[in-house]
């Protein structure tokens, strides 16, 4: 038996399983607001062009309309300053789009802590129990916080000094970037960045040095909780938008039970 047929026989057999990662996409899908005088993208909406009506009686379908940026999406380097000179979405190589996953769990610090920052010496731990970083994989950091995604508010916990959710401090994105073999970072949050990073030095790291690095970032993740700490291979594949700086991507996960 081929190994693609394995994998097409396990899969249909139950004993590889496909884990759904993407967020559903509709206009009450959390997305991010930035201050003014920034401009912010548009909440996603359908505009229905005919559904078995005169304008077309035997079919349905709709116009789109949203921003790259919207629900679960995929950062291109392009998307950002630093990687101003890097890829956009359409110039991804598609291997790239299927890989290994690690999965670190911080949901309860995250839980305790709505501005919990990943460090090194917690992917050095992870790594210490469980073997290295994946070289040319994810790490897809569990934070729990897909549970607010139904709920904007909740989602973006924001007050009067900005957003409060977690993610990665800047020493760990630098040494993301620079250091380890990873091809980019997964979150469950409405970006890869931590909301309080845009006080951090240099503000939103996980853009700046991740991107800057020619890596990817993949956001608004969801059933993280339903993969091992390693051994599962990511499929996320982005529209190749030429000229786009990201795109809405439904992730899968492949898991061996």
């Amino acid at each position: 038996m081929s190994i693609l047929h394995s994998l097409v026989s396990g899969i249909s057999g139950g004993s590889i399983e496909v884990v759904d990662l993407t967020a559903p996409l509709s206009s009450g899908t959390p997305i991010l607001q930035l201050p003014p005088p920034f401009a912010n993208t548009i909440p996603f909406r359908l505009e229905e062009i005919s559904r078995y009506d005169d304008r077309g009686p035997g079919w349905y379908w709709n116009d789109i309309h949203t921003g790259e940026h919207t629900g679960t999406h995929f950062d291109a380097p392009v998307h950002w300053a630093t990687g101003r000179d890097g890829e956009d979405v359409s110039q991804v190589p598609a291997q790239r789009l299927i890989a290994p996953a690690a999965v670190i769990d911080v949901s309860q610090e995250a839980t305790k802590n709505p501005d919990f920052l990943l460090e090194v010496e917690h992917v050095r731990a992870w790594e210490g129990e469980h073997g290295p970083l994946p070289v040319g994989g994810w790490l897809l950091l569990r934070t729990g916080w897909d549970a607010r995604s139904g709920d904007q508010e909740a989602f973006l916990n924001a007050n009067e000094t900005g957003p409060h959710t977690p993610g990665v401090s800047v020493e760990c994105a630098k040494w993301l970037a620079e250091e380890a073999p990873i091809i980019g970072i997964g979150v469950e949050t409405v970006g890869t960045d931590a909301g309080a990073a845009h006080s951090f030095d240099p503000a939103f790291p996980c853009h700046a040095y991740l991107l800057g690095a020619g890596k990817y970032g993949l956001t608004q993740l969801r059933n993280l909780d339903r993969l091992p700490p390693t051994g599962a291979v990511v499929i996320a594949p982005p529209l190749p938008i030429v000229g786009g700086s990201g795109s809405p991507v439904r992730v899968l996960a492949l898991i061996e039970k």
